[in-house]
């Protein structure tokens, strides 16, 4: 009866013709809501090519490759039961904002503030590293600095993730999003079977 009404209402749609092949894949992926979940947790992603019959469901969260700097392709892209930590915040270094000013008596002054900005993101790093993450998720952008050094650690990172991706993410892995890296205890990191 599902699949019937699936079809029914799929022939008012552009995929008509290949409603058949989409009802059973609508009704699977209403069925595996958990009975208190939205329809919003279902995501659909649509990907430049192939054909329509190329259509897969995925039984848990993908989002779209998200925009990656150097040090992207030397990260694990595969983990098993991993933690995952999701973030709100940048992990980038900036450049001045326009009309930017720093009057200094002393020149080597200059040298201890582009220290201090250096210092500051190590600090985030070292404390997202410290929390055990393999996984790294961010709303804002993760910079080229930061991309690496979790590549070198054997860390996967993506940011400017999709602000409702990240929300599926939070309902399928039990983390919670952190606008901060002060407190990453084990209550807002979440974990799942597999990552890829």
């Amino acid at each position: 009866l599902l699949m019937k009404c699936a079809a029914t209402s799929l022939n008012s749609k552009l995929i008509a013709h290949q409603k058949d092949f989409f009802a059973p894949i609508v009704v699977d992926a209403v069925l595996s809501l958990d009975a208190d979940m939205s329809l919003d947790m279902i995501g659909v992603k649509k990907v430049p090519g192939g054909a329509l019959e190329d259509s897969f469901l995925v039984h848990g969260v993908a989002f779209k490759k998200t925009f990656s700097y150097a040090g992207f392709e030397q990260q694990p892209k595969r983990f098993v039961q991993p933690k995952i930590c999701l973030l709100n915040i940048e992990l980038e270094l900036k450049s001045e904002k326009e009309n930017a000013e720093i009057r200094l008596e002393d020149p080597e002054k200059y040298q201890s503030i582009v220290d201090a900005e250096w210092n500051i993101i190590y600090e985030k790093l070292d404390k997202i590293v410290a929390s055990g993450s393999q996984v790294v998720l961010s709303r804002l952008a993760i910079g080229d600095l930061a991309t690496q050094y979790f590549a070198d650690r054997n860390i996967f990172c993506a940011g400017r993730v999709p602000d409702d991706d990240l929300k599926r993410v939070v309902k399928a892995c039990g983390a919670a999003v952190q606008s901060s890296v002060q407190n990453l205890t084990a209550e807002v990191i979440g974990t799942c079977g597999l990552f890829e």
